[in-house]
Formats: C-alpha cells, sequence, structure tokens
C-alpha cells in the first residue's frame, strides 16, 4: 500500500523561494532585533545566510546528494529564528517556527522533519547527531566567528564574546574530501584576545564540531594563528 496524504510528496526544496520569504526575513529580522536588546552578537540576514551557504557547501564538497545540501541550506536560513521567542530554547521553537515557514514554500513533509531536527541539534548540549543535515548546520552555525558580528566595537572589554569575535579577522572554513578533514582556521589578534579566551567560551562548540564531522565520516581540525589547536 502506497503511503498518502503529504508523505507522498517529492517536490523540490525550492531554496531560493525560502530566501525570499517575507515570513522568515521577518522572523530572522525581529529574532536579531531581539538579541541586539538583550547584548548578543549578530544573528541575523548575514548570520543566518551565510551559515546556509556554509552548510550546503560542506555537503555538496564531501559528494552528498544535492537533495541533503538543500536541506542542510535550508536549516542554516532558518535555524535562529526561534530567537524571536526569546533565548531560552530557541532551538527548539525555532523548529516550530521553521515547519511553518517551511509549508509555507511548499517542502515536503520528511524534508521538514529532518530541517526540524537539524534545528534543534544545532544547539551543542542537545545530544546525539542523527544525519548529514544536522552535522552540516551544526559546524557551519559554530564556524561563523568573525569581528563582523560585533555591533559595538567600542564594548568589546566589557564582553569575552564580543572581544573574541573581534579579534577574529580572518575565518574560514576549509574542506578537504580526499583528506576527509574539515578544517577552521582563524586569524585572531592577540593586542585584543589571547587565545585562551576562545578556548573559555568555544570549547563545547569545537568538542560538537568534532562530533559532528565524524558523521560526516570526516575529522575536524581548529587551526588559529597557523597552530593547530585541535
Amino acid at each position: 500500500m502506497q503511503p498518502s496524504g503529504p508523505l507522498q510528496k517529492k517536490t523540490e526544496p525550492d531554496i531560493e523561494r525560502l530566501l525570499d520569504n517575507q515570513r522568515a526575513r521577518l522572523y530572522i529580522e525581529e529574532a536579531d532585533r531581539y538579541l541586539d536588546s538583550i547584548g548578543y552578537t549578530e544573528h541575523g540576514l548575514r548570520h543566518c545566510g551565510i551559515v546556509s551557504k556554509t552548510a550546503y557547501r560542506i555537503l555538496k564538497r564531501l559528494s552528498y546528494p544535492e537533495r541533503s545540501a538543500k536541506l542542510a541550506a535550508a536549516a542554516g536560513f532558518l535555524h535562529d529564528i526561534g530567537n524571536l521567542l526569546g533565548r531560552k530554547m530557541h532551538h527548539k521553537m525555532g523548529a516550530l517556527l521553521a515547519k511553518e515557514v517551511l509549508e509555507e514554500v511548499g517542502f515536503d513533509l520528511v524534508d521538514i522533519t529532518r530541517i526540524m531536527t537539524a534545528i534543534v541539534i544545532h544547539e551543542e548540549d542537545e545530544g546525539s547527531i542523527p544525519d548529514e543535515v544536522a552535522a552540516a548546520l551544526l559546524i557551519a552555525d559554530k564556524s561563523d566567528v568573525h569581528r563582523s558580528r560585533v555591533r559595538n566595537p567600542s564594548m568589546v572589554t566589557e564582553d569575552i564574546h564580543d572581544r573574541v569575535n573581534y579579534a577574529a579577522t580572518e575565518s574560514e572554513l576549509i574542506i578537504e574530501p580526499e583528506q576527509k578533514l574539515i578544517t577552521l582556521s582563524l586569524v585572531i589578534d592577540t593586542r585584543m584576545s589571547q587565545v585562551i579566551e576562545y578556548f573559555e567560551i568555544f570549547l563545547s562548540r569545537m568538542t560538537s564540531c568534532r562530533r559532528a564531522a565524524k558523521v560526516l565520516g570526516t575529522e575536524f581540525k581548529l587551526v588559529i594563528n597557523n597552530t593547530r589547536m585541535a
């Protein structure tokens, strides 16, 4: 017996339609406005766009199917919209808001569930990483470390997150399929922040990236100022 209802659909994920969706863009902008009000680094259209493109690139470089790469791109674009409803539990609230958006733009229900799971998993304390979509999103999100995320450079001495991000003058995620290696390469201006401060706030994130890389059949490596850290 063939399954009935939305499970029968095999529509191609329309990423361009999602990127242009006014509801999605408004949710991202309003979520970022809230985070601005409580002093968080930028989580708006810039961050979501970068994470979306990076998640797509990770899976394409590792020769995963186009559909998986598109789902990772969709998850990357929507992963932070839950901040619209507050920072606490934003990943779970975001998964529910994402469902609403994805249904509006015509995504297949099975694809929607994979994207929802990836959005929940992008918070590194949520346990196991179920598939390549969630793994790519997690690495893409945690690798966006750069001074362009700092809203008020004059305040970097007051907040360690701003200081570390502002000190990161260069950031590159390198995917090497032949070596089965994913490398986050950072250049940190140590006049602004010592490397040890990076580990104070990002150690758990880097541990999660290593777990995600394993799901992708790769190793995750962190390089700061041309020195391998992990």
